[in-house]
Parts: C-alpha cells; sequence; structure tokens
C-alpha cells in the first residue's frame, strides 16, 4: 500500500516489524564482468548491506551464490565467499531462473524489454549474455555447485513449511447488534422478510426450505456472509439503486427472503446444494448486479464501512491475445507503427491459434520479411501467456482482520481503490468471503423508464409491478420482435422465439436457458421442441425423473437438473452431485469427465435404468461443458427479460429513450435502435439547442410519445458545454447564435459540432451547411475589451442534398432521422438484381436470391464450428446471413471488411425464421462514398 500499482518499497522497518519475524531472505549480487574498481565497489557495497540485514533478521539470511556462465564466476564466487567468511552469513545455490529451456531466451528478452517499456536493441546492455539462466537438472547442479551450498538450499526448503490452510478468515460481523449473535440476528431479518415477502403466510414447502437452509448456514458459519450481503444490498435500495442477485444465489429462499434475490421459491425448483454445500468446503457465491452507472457509489460504500485495509478487489489475470501480443512484441522488435496497426487494426491473419500467411499478404505485409517473421513467431509463442493484473470485474474480499494479513494487496490504478493480486479461483479454494458486486446496463436502463413512465404517464411501477403474463407481450416476443430486450436480442435468440413461442414466464426462463452452447452441444434443443410441439412424445424412465424432468419434458436444459439426475437415479450425495457440476463446468480446460461416466452409468443402471438413457444423460453432461445456465440464474434473467419486453410492448418511446440513455449496453447500436423504434411508429426528433436536453428526453403530443434526441448524441460537444447550454436557456431562449455561444460560453468546437449535428437549424432558421458558416463566424468575446461587431454580407449556401445529410448524420451523432442510406441507393442496386429484406421474406424455402444490406453484427461463436453469421440492414428490415467456413474463407476480405455486404444464396424457412444461406459474397461499399459504419462484431 506504500507504492504506486507495479512497485514495491520495503524499508529496514518493514523488516524489523513482528509481522517478519517467521521470514526467511537471500541476499544477491550482481554477477556480470566489470572492472576491477566496480568489482570492488560491489564487495564493499554488499558486505554492507549483508552485516545491515543481518542485524534485522539474524540467522535468518543466505547470500546467494549464481553460476551463470558469464566468464567471471571464479572471481565472483571469491567475492561472495569473502563477504560469507566475514560475516558469517552462509552462502547458497541460486539459479536466478528465468525460462525453463535455452530455447525461451528471444521471448525472455522480448518480455524484458516489454517490462521495460523499451526497445530489445535499447536494453542490449543490461540484458543476459547467454541463456543459461533456465532449469537445470540434479546432475547438472550437482556439477555446477559444492555440495554444501545445495545442501543450504534443502535446509531453506525445509524451512518454508507455511501452508496457505493455516490462513485464518473471519467474516466481518460488526452489522450484528450487540444483544444478537449472527444467527439470531439472520433469523430475525429472515422472519421480517417472510412477512414482507409472503404476507399470508408462505406455503409448507418455502417453510421447510428456509429451515433447512438456516439449519445448514448456522452449521457450516456462514451467517456473516449473508448479513454482509444483505447490508450491501440495503445501502443499494436506500439510494434508489436497482439491484438484484443471480446465479447460484437465487436457488436460496434466505436470499429472497431477505430481499438479495427476486426469484420466488413458491414457484420455482430451487436446489440449495446448487448454493450450499455440506460437503463442499468453500463459502457460498452470491453475484447482485447493480446499476451500471451507479456500482461505484456502491463499491465506494463498501470502503468506507469496512475500510481499505478489510476489503478489497479480486485480480483478473489478462493475457496475451493476437492484438495486444502484436502491439507490445512489435514495439519490442522495432517493428515500424505502421506495420503494428495494420496486424492490430485487422487480425485476420490470425486463425485457430495460428498466423495465416497468406492472410498477413492481404493487408499489405510480407509474412516473410525477417523481422515481421520474428514478430509474428514470438507473438504465437506469447498467446495465453500472463500480461498483467486487472481488476476482477466486482469481487469483492471483505473481512474481519486486516486483509494484509492474509493476502498480498495492492493499489489498483483507479483512485480509491484496492486490489488483491490473488484471483477469483485463488480465493474459492482459500475459501474467502466474496461478493460480486457486477455492473448491469439493462438495470440502468429499466430505473430510466420507471421513473419516465412516472413522469409522462403518472403511473409508479416496480419490477414486482409490471403487469404480468400479458398476452400482447408474449405474442411481441414469440415474432422476435424483440431488438433491445435483455438476453433475447441476439440472432441466436430471435432465431428460436418463434419456434419456442414463449407463452408465460416459465417458458422465458427455458428460452434463457436453452439457447446456450451448453443444451446446443448436448442435443437438448431439438428434441424439446417437438416434444413441445406435440412432435415427440414424452416419456420417463421412473417417477424420480419425471418429478426432476417433467417440467422441461423430459429434457434436461438447467445445471440443478443435472444435479439432481445424478443424485436420483445414479445414487450421488448432494455434494458429489454439486462437484460433478463444477468439473463439468472446467472439464474442457482440465480434462476429461472420465471418472464420473462409470460412476453415472453403473448407478442408473444399479438402480434399474436402461444403459442408453444412461449413456444419453451423461453425453448431455459433456454439452454442458460448453456453458450451460442454472434454472435459478435463468429465472433471475427471465424478469429482466420480461420487464424490458413489457416497456417495449406498450411504451416504446420510453424504452428507446432508456436504452439510448444507457450507452454503451446491449447487442445493438443507437442507430439500430432508433431504425427499430421508428418501424414501431415512435417519432423521433432530432437534436435541437432549443429543445434538447443532455440525455434524450420524452416530449408529451396529443396522442402518443415523441423522443428527443439529446446532446450526449452529438460527437465532439463537451458535457460541459452543453449544461452550460441548457442552464443558460433556461433563464430564457436563446434570442440568435452569438446569443448562444456567449451566454453558455461555447468554444468553437462546441458549435461545430452542434452545427455539424444540425442542432443549430431551429435557432438560425436555416439548414447545417448555413448553420456551420454562421458558427465559424462567432468570435469569443473580449473580457476586458469588447470588440464592436461587424455586419458581414451573409452567402446564402446551397442546402446539402439528402446524401449529403445522411452522411453528415452519421458523422456527427452516429445515426439518421432521414431516409436509410439503402433507400438513397435503391435504384442503383434495382439494376444489380438486389431485393429488399421485406422481398426476401416474402419468399419460400429453397429460392435463389441476391440482396445487400449494411453489415451491423458478425458472429462466429465457438459453439457454431467456424459458421459466421451476419446480419444486413436495409430500408425495410434486417436479412440474417450464414456464412459456411469454406465460403469464409475464399472471400474473407469480403466477408470482414464490407460496410455494404451484397450476398448471393439460397433461402432456408422454417416458419417465421428466415435465413439467406451464403454462396457468394460481394464488396459493394464503394457505393457508398465518404459514408461509413461500423457493425458490431462479437467472437
Amino acid at each position: 500500500r506504500h507504492s504506486e500499482k507495479g512497485c514495491y518499497q520495503l524499508d529496514t522497518d518493514d523488516l524489523c516489524a513482528d509481522r517478519l519475524q517467521n521470514c526467511l531472505a537471500l541476499i544477491a549480487s550482481d554477477p556480470a564482468p566489470a572492472p576491477n574498481d566496480v568489482l570492488f565497489s560491489r564487495y564493499q557495497a554488499l558486505l554492507q548491506h549483508t552485516q545491515r540485514i543481518q542485524r534485522l533478521m539474524p540467522g535468518r539470511i543466505w547470500i546467494t551464490l549464481e553460476q551463470p556462465g558469464y566468464g567471471a564466476d571464479h572471481i565472483h564466487s571469491q567475492s561472495l565467499l569473502a563477504v560469507s567468511q566475514q560475516t558469517g552469513v552462509p552462502l547458497v545455490a541460486a539459479g536466478n531462473v528465468h525460462m525453463h529451456i535455452r530455447a525461451r531466451q528471444s521471448l525472455q528478452d522480448t518480455l524484458c524489454a516489454i517490462g521495460c517499456q523499451q526497445s530489445v536493441a535499447d536494453i542490449r546492455h543490461t540484458l543476459a549474455p547467454n541463456a543459461e539462466r533456465h532449469l537445470r537438472t540434479q546432475s547438472i547442479l550437482e556439477h555446477i555447485y559444492p555440495r554444501p551450498l545445495l545442501d543450504e538450499s534443502i535446509r531453506i526448503a525445509d524451512q518454508c513449511c507455511f501452508s496457505l490452510d493455516e490462513l485464518r478468515y473471519h467474516y466481518p460481523c460488526e452489522q450484528v447488534p450487540d444483544d444478537l449473535s449472527p444467527t439470531q440476528y439472520l433469523r430475525q431479518l429472515v422472519d421480517s422478510g417472510i412477512r414482507r415477502r409472503w404476507p399470508d403466510g408462505p406455503i409448507e414447502k418455502v417453510t421447510r426450505q428456509i429451515s433447512h437452509e438456516l439449519s445448514l448456514i448456522a452449521e457450516l458459519g456462514y451467517e456473516g456472509y449473508f448479513l454482509t450481503v444483505y447490508d450491501i444490498v440495503c445501502f443499494a435500495k436506500s439510494r434508489g439503486i436497482l439491484c438484484q442477485g443471480r446465479g447460484s444465489a437465487a436457488n436460496s429462499a434466505v436470499c429472497f427472503a431477505l430481499g438479495i434475490t427476486e426469484v420466488d421459491p413458491a414457484h420455482m425448483e430451487i436446489l440449495f446444494e446448487r448454493f450450499v454445500s455440506r460437503e463442499r468446503n468453500e463459502p457460498p457465491d452470491i453475484d447482485v448486479d447493480f446499476e451500471h452507472e451507479r456500482r461505484e457509489e456502491v463499491m465506494q460504500y463498501v470502503y468506507r464501512r469496512y475500510g481499505r485495509h478489510r476489503a478489497a478487489l479480486t485480480s483478473a489475470v489478462i493475457t496475451y491475445r493476437s492484438r495486444s501480443a502484436v502491439r507490445d512484441v512489435g514495439r519490442a522488435l522495432g517493428l515500424s507503427q505502421d506495420q503494428i496497426e495494420r496486424l492490430a487494426g485487422n487480425r485476420i491473419w490470425w486463425q485457430n491459434n495460428q498466423v495465416i500467411p497468406e492472410r498477413v499478404r492481404e493487408i499489405g505485409l510480407d509474412p516473410k520479411a525477417p523481422l515481421l517473421f520474428r514478430v509474428l513467431e514470438l507473438v504465437q509463442q506469447l498467446i495465453g501467456f500472463p500480461r498483467h493484473l486487472s481488476q476482477h470485474s466486482g469481487g469483492f474480499v471483505i473481512s474481519k482482520e486486516p486483509l494484509c494479513d492474509l493476502v498480498p494487496i495492492e493499489n489498483a490504478a483507479m483512485a480509491e481503490r484496492t486490489v488483491i493480486q490473488w484471483d477469483k479461483t485463488d480465493i474459492d479454494i482459500l475459501g474467502l468471503l466474496k461478493v460480486d458486486c457486477l455492473a448491469l446496463g439493462m438495470l440502468s436502463a429499466i430505473h430510466r423508464a420507471f421513473d419516465l413512465l412516472q413522469k409522462h404517464r403518472g403511473i409508479s411501477m416496480t419490477m414486482a409491478t409490471v403487469p404480468a403474463e400479458d398476452p400482447q407481450v408474449y405474442r411481441m416476443i414469440s415474432n422476435a420482435d424483440t431488438v433491445g430486450v435483455f438476453q433475447i436480442e441476439s440472432r441466436a435468440q430471435m432465431a428460436m422465439l418463434p419456434r419456442l413461442r414463449p407463452r408465460c414466464f416459465y417458458d422465458l426462463v427455458i428460452e434463457v436457458a436453452i439457447v446456450r452452447p451448453g443444451p446446443i452441444q448436448g442435443d437438448m434443443v431439438h428434441p424439446y421442441l417437438r416434444r413441445r410441439n406435440g412432435e415427440e412424445a414424452v416419456s420417463y424412465p421412473s417417477q424420480a425423473v419425471r418429478e426432476v424432468l417433467e417440467r422441461t419434458l423430459g429434457v434436461p436444459i438447467f445445471q440443478e437438473q443435472v444435479i439432481k439426475l445424478a443424485m436420483v437415479a445414479a445414487g450421488f450425495t448432494p455434494g458429489e452431485a454439486d462437484g460433478l457440476r463444477r468439473d463439468m463446468a472446467a472439464w474442457k480446460r482440465h480434462g476429461g469427465l472420465g471418472h464420473y461416466e462409470e460412476r453415472l452409468i453403473q448407478g442408473m443402471r444399479e438402480r434399474g435404468y436402461a444403459e442408453d438413457f444412461a449413456k444419453r444423460i451423461y453425453q448431455q453432461i459433456l454439452g454442458f461443458g460448453e456453458y450451460g445456465f442454472p434454472e435459478s440464474h435463468a429465472a433471475s434473467f427471465a424478469l429482466m427479460v420480461y420487464v424490458s419486453a413489457w416497456f417495449k410492448c406498450h411504451e416504446p418511446a420510453i424504452f428507446t429513450c432508456a436504452l439510448l440513455n444507457s450507452q454503451p449496453m446491449g447487442f445493438y447500436s443507437p442507430s439500430q435502435l432508433v431504425q427499430d423504434a421508428r418501424r414501431h411508429g415512435v417519432s423521433i426528433r432530432p437534436v435541437d439547442v432549443t429543445k434538447s436536453e443532455w440525455d434524450c428526453t420524452i416530449e408529451s403530443t396529443d396522442k402518443s410519445l415523441a423522443l428527443r434526441l439529446g446532446f450526449n448524441r452529438v460527437k465532439h460537444l463537451s458535457q460541459a458545454g452543453a449544461l452550460r447550454l441548457t442552464d443558460a436557456r433556461a433563464h430564457r431562449p436563446f434570442a440568435d447564435l452569438e446569443d448562444l455561444a456567449h451566454r453558455a460560453r461555447l468554444d468553437k468546437g462546441d458549435l461545430q459540432a452542434l452545427a455539424d449535428a444540425d442542432a443549430l437549424s431551429t435557432l438560425l432558421h436555416s439548414h447545417r451547411r448555413q448553420a456551420a458558416w454562421a458558427a465559424g463566424g462567432i468570435e469569443k468575446p473580449s473580457p476586458v475589451f469588447p470588440s464592436p461587431r461587424i455586419q458581414e454580407a451573409v452567402p446564402m449556401l446551397r442546402a446539402p442534398h439528402a446524401g449529403e445529410s445522411v452522411c453528415a448524420d452519421y458523422a456527427s451523432t452516429g445515426l439518421t432521422l432521414g431516409p436509410h442510406p439503402l433507400a438513397l441507393l435503391r435504384q442503383q442496386l434495382k439494376t444489380l438484381g438486389v431485393i429488399t429484406s421485406a422481398e426476401v421474406g416474402r419468399l419460400q424455402h429453397g429460392y435463389y436470391i441476391h440482396t445487400a444490406g449494411i453489415v451491423t453484427t458478425r458472429q462466429r461463436p465457438s459453439s457454431a464450428n467456424n459458421v459466421t453469421f451476419v446480419t444486413l440492414e436495409d430500408e425495410t428490415g434486417n436479412i440474417n446471413l450464414v456464412v459456411w467456413q469454406r465460403l469464409a474463407e475464399q472471400q474473407h476480405q469480403a466477408l470482414v471488411g464490407a460496410q455494404l455486404l451484397g450476398v448471393q444464396g439460397r433461402v432456408q424457412r422454417e416458419g417465421q425464421v428466415i435465413h439467406v444461406i451464403a454462396h457468394h459474397l460481394k464488396d459493394y461499399t464503394a457505393m457508398l462514398g465518404r459514408l461509413t459504419i461500423r457493425s458490431r462484431d462479437f467472437h
């Protein structure tokens, strides 16, 4: 804590402190060859340093002897031996190992240069002159070092007997009243929550569940954990910050009673062992989502409440990926900045964890050029290496004792934050309390929507009071009309919605969970849909299995079902079944589930289940290794799905306004959100200095609500300038542009940004080109001598045509309220035989077509077998492309580089779900002229 991030500072006070009384110290000296006077200075400095440390740590220090083969090893050894004899401090063999094999020398030098933020050439004089700093075998060590020095290393190792198991961690307990125990206080809070959640009393099932949970929590001593999370959630709610627990915590009736989660155990099948297990020697893990723009308030509360000495964020190990590796290695080896930017800005050369020479040539570089070849070779070696420690997204560790007595900590790069140098996995293994305070943009949007509904409709609403089970909402969802709706707005979700056709809340729970790699890889999706549609009979091998799988028609979709199946069908204990869940989530990374296969299949056979049923269940479990949702987590998300869908269905203007003001978030760009709102009849009004606020706002009309774009959509406009503008306008309307500029104290940059966005047109009763000319003539007034106004002739400039306006709109605000760009190009596209998305939607399965659109998203999910999914947009809607791997490789440049993409292919239709299977791609970007529209690409 004394130093900045990345630095350490120890002084003599630290060395003699009581907390270091069990520490050992090694004293090192530079073994590099040097002139005699330098060698003598090193000797004197080492002698003095050793004597000083010896006084502070008597009997606990050694002098390290290296044999790096620098050509002066004998002289260095004699010098260290002399210091050892004079002080009585023993020598110990040391390797100063930097790599495991000699072949890593070039990579090691490169990493040194990266760490110094210099090139290898600039630090060459400080690098090791050979490749001897590697791990050596025992036989080689015995040949290099005298036996007594090796024995000293064993002596040191024998003294280093500390185990992390010795750490004693205690939950904070200051929130517990003095006259109550943690168990009593938790029981009191839960009883109060029961009365609030179930005014008429809970059903017997819930009463039993709460009793079971409280008993297990008390047995394992986890009361402090639940009380700490309750305290944090209470703070957020007291400040009007929307929050909701999710993940495995939603399996807890106690969490629901405490107001931490919103999944009512009376209406769901929950499995507490998914959250807390007697047989699992680790604390539970509660994730709480907060509004993303207000989470920092919650985090600072935690620091204030518990102190920075007792609260810190866990870290996340950031590893090298292609972009960061090429930047760091390129700079270290002296690659030109232009070459670095070409490689980092267009990563088509990196596929399937290897460099593709053909793709390197496509971006104008020669992969065989010696320097570039060396850079790419080292980049390939560096991928996956740790690069730096970052803050976890919100995982707090809170302790009763100072954290520095338990874990290594450092100051974060962000002010007022402390970080533990261990990551989430380390913390879990040690059993330390971790509370995940996460940020979720949709909570911010929903809160804004509630506020706007209250302001403009006079309706007060909360997550719990949104009208439930609305048929209109489910019709909209079933039609895949879900742009902007939480969790079900992606391409894959939209393709599933018309097939699943949700009709109730539990259908949304299934929808959230079923479009995941786990159910897809486990071949659970199609059987479920066939059974739901009555195309396949549902049967169960036993009543016990029926009770687990009946609500999902005999198909295990949720993690809890896998756990319960292992228990009821294979005889696993709850703890063993939870161990299976944890291992199946990590088997792809850490090895197979072979040790479970025999136990599962044999256990099911012993209980009378057919072998093919047992093997099918095991294969589905393997599928969950690709990532599957717990039911409790899906239910938590489904609530936000429904609330956001309700707003889109009934209050589209409010919904879009809330989304725009909560950016960045979600799957779609502001331009796509605005286009979708207009298709739903929402009147979108432009940015206007006489009407707009910083945020987008709602304006009432005679028949409906309209959305006014805010100054936050204007690029290069300072927020401070915009707020001064709205403050000045509140006193009286602006008379003219000069009045606006002077009273709002806007500089030329702000004025130009407003003119470019066409925000001055109403004030000036003119078009944006005329406004830009006028803005350029405004001079900043002198504070002492006001300059006389000079009347100049005002030229009458030509109004921009539609295409120029659209280009200017996108350049200044990222969207347009004018015609869609493709509406202006439609005649040209028709001559090429290009049809619209609306026309595609009317065609039958199998038609061969030629269409085109602006690329809005590209996706290549890891579970899609290298298939690329592309979404195109035109003036009539969206077109969904499927690009198989072979075509993607053949026409890679068009696929990844085109902004306006043409496609020839065949219509694939399944009910309302339409895709175009691409056969040929064409880059039509040149037709857009100066218009630039960025896609959102996901991998």
